[in-house]
């Protein structure tokens, strides 16, 4: 069993990356020497072909490098494998996790990621970057839009202080880059940024898809703060985003019908976030891109007492609180036709509030069908189960 389980982990590894989704590998815990490194590994190219760079850092500071070609990755990586107590593997799939107890008994969460990685991945993160060499990103730092929002100066260079909103732009934008195949390849492009704040991703991706793109894009963006609104509506005119406006107002009230091509959101709070996504499911928007923030309501009406063990302590009622709620409100997306993952926004040192979800409408789903069905059953049992039968509705149906 043990060997089964490690064969698994090496063969998830090896998937990850010859698809070019291998985020990051730590080995931890290592079995013989309590001093021995521990290891990081990450994807790279090295001259048109992708690597695993395995380091190690030493006492002292001493840094040591492994390069692991593809061909020789099983050869190579499993007796290192098999040195390690825990090992974690992050891609833009998903993520899994091998572990060995003080017995030795060997356990792999998350095994289910190779039907993932055995599928089309095309439409996933990718990571290989070439050695010694900064990624380059999509945005230069010198596009007007972000002199207008603060984030660079007047000479296109970020400030220090907006490196880490800078990061999070192109990230997101990478995250439209992988979705727009999803998105109609001709015509206007409608998008909606409901709950959109001072509108960082509005610019930027009204930017990406008109000025990279070369799209025709009418993009609305909503929310209650006046003042706010007032201020996106300058910045849109100062840059000549013509096809950029603005409403203050609530999005259940204030937008439109019609099937949005994108809908988006970051962090809008709590209940806040799912009302963006019950609105985005009743217009059936092609692609929805949301990033949580606070999760107050389950916490409040967790209702559940198998997890009372866990959720009676606060420091981990709020994880858990959080992990459980974006959990359901994929779930909710799955029962509405939505192929969805949970993936990472940024880096987690950037912002704890780091969880994108993303959804893209399957064109093949059946409302009426038995899938439809077995999704919304199993939505409700879930929610059941969380929430109890006589708390009030989830708030996205209230």
């Amino acid at each position: 069993m043990e060997n089964n389980e490690r064969t698994r982990m090496l063969s998830l590894i090896h998937a990850a990356t010859e698809g070019g989704v291998l985020r990051k590998l730590v080995l931890s815990k290592p079995h013989a020497n309590d001093l021995a490194p521990r290891q990081n590994g990450k994807l790279c190219l090295r001259r048109g072909e992708r690597v695993l760079v395995m380091e190690s850092v030493f006492e002292g500071g001493r840094v040591a490098q492994k390069l692991i070609s593809t061909t020789d990755l099983d050869e190579v990586l499993a007796p290192i494998l098999a040195e390690y107590g825990q090992i974690n593997l992050i891609t833009s799939a998903g993520d899994a996790e091998l572990r060995t107890s003080k017995k030795g008994k060997v356990t792999l969460i998350g095994g289910g990621l190779s039907l993932r990685l055995s599928g089309e991945v095309s439409d996933l993160a990718r990571f290989d970057i070439p050695i010694d060499r900064e990624k380059k990103h999509i945005l230069q730092g010198n596009e007007p839009f972000l002199v207008a929002l603060g984030i660079s100066d007047k000479n296109g260079r970020v400030h220090d202080k907006r490196q880490a909103k800078f990061r999070q732009i192109n990230r997101f934008l990478e995250y439209l880059e992988n979705v727009y195949c999803h998105l109609p390849k001709s015509g206007w492009l409608t998008v909606f940024d409901l709950c959109c704040g001072k509108s960082y991703l509005s610019f930027a991706v009204y930017h990406y898809l008109h000025v990279i793109r070369g799209r025709e894009v009418s993009l609305l963006g909503v929310d209650l703060k006046r003042d706010v609104i007032e201020d996106c509506e300058r910045i849109a005119s100062s840059c000549d985003f013509r096809g950029m406006r603005f409403i203050c107002g609530d999005v259940r009230q204030a937008v439109p019908s019609g099937a949005p091509d994108l809908v988006m959101s970051l962090h809008a709070c709590d209940i806040a976030t799912d009302i963006v996504l019950e609105t985005a499911v009743r217009l059936k928007a092609r692609v929805i891109l949301s990033t949580p923030c606070c999760h107050r309501y389950v916490s409040h009406h967790l209702a559940c007492e198998p997890l009372a063990f866990a959720a009676q302590h606060p420091q981990l009622r709020g994880k858990l609180c959080e992990a459980l709620t974006d959990a359901l409100r994929i779930l909710r997306l799955e029962s509405a036709g939505y192929a969805t993952m949970a993936t990472e926004l940024t880096d987690p040192e950037n912002t704890p509030k780091n969880t994108l979800l993303r959804a893209v409408l399957r064109p093949d789903f059946d409302a009426s069908g038995k899938e439809a069905a077995k999704k919304r059953q199993e939505y409700e049992q879930v929610r059941s189960f969380l929430l109890g039968n006589g708390t009030p509705a989830y708030p996205e149906e209230a």
